[in-house]
């Protein structure tokens, strides 16, 4: 099964250690039960980390990308309920992006994701998708163990919308990074996939010129409706 819509956020967070049980509450008993709630969302689900920074990831999928930034939506993030607003001031890292999906190779749940972080240029992007779609991801998935991979760009105008709209403080990008999530059955799967696949090497034919950033994550706890 593809994923559940074309758009999708991706949250990369941390708390002190001291803070980590009151967050996890606040993210399992509130939070993305509220998301995925929300008329165009359709499933919640989060992970911490094996292997890299920062130790929790959580993504939230939804129709569009342009659904992370209605006026609903935007007067929510302005709205926010006490709890929320409690925890996420003892975020100590916090990356936010609303991502438009360009490869959905899912299927299934799987155990664990790889998050690969990179820069390309931007006009790279057609060539980009072709080779997402047509020879990275289909042979990253045919690794056993592996069951799906997914990538998309963070699309600017979006996420910038709640600082627009001064619904949020959160940093500016000024880069459109892309995002690729690989899943499979455990984090050496996953990550072994994503190391073999997303090489500098062959990034650079699309203008990246930093290598890219690859965490492990095991899958913690999901919602959809």
């Amino acid at each position: 099964m593809p994923l559940h819509g074309k758009g999708m956020l991706i949250v990369f967070c941390e708390v002190k250690s001291r803070d980590e049980r009151d967050f996890n509450e606040w993210y399992n008993r509130e939070h993305i039960d509220e998301r995925v709630n929300l008329p165009e969302f359709h499933r919640g689900r989060r992970y911490v980390a094996v292997r890299g920074s920062p130790k929790y990831l959580a993504t939230y999928e939804c129709d569009t990308v342009e659904d992370l930034a209605t006026p609903g939506y935007l007067a929510l993030l302005a709205d926010q309920t006490p709890w929320t607003q409690a925890t996420m001031a003892k975020f100590t890292k916090f990356t936010r992006l609303t991502v438009r999906v360009q490869a959905d190779l899912a299927h299934g749940v799987g155990g664990a994701v790889a998050a690969v972080r990179f820069v390309p240029d931007p006009r790279s992007r057609k060539a980009l998708v072709e080779w997402l779609n047509e020879t990275a991801l289909p042979k990253a998935i045919e690794r056993p163990g592996m069951v799906g991979a997914m990538a998309a760009e963070n699309d600017l105008e979006i996420a910038h919308a709640p600082l627009q709209s001064k619904s949020r403080d959160a940093p500016r990008a000024d880069e459109v990074e892309w995002v690729a999530l690989l899943e499979g059955s455990d984090a050496g799967v996953v990550g072994a996939a994503a190391r073999a696949t997303f090489t500098l090497a062959k990034l650079k034919n699309f203008g990246v010129s930093v290598a890219p950033t690859i965490g492990t994550y095991r899958f913690l706890f999901g919602n959809q409706r």
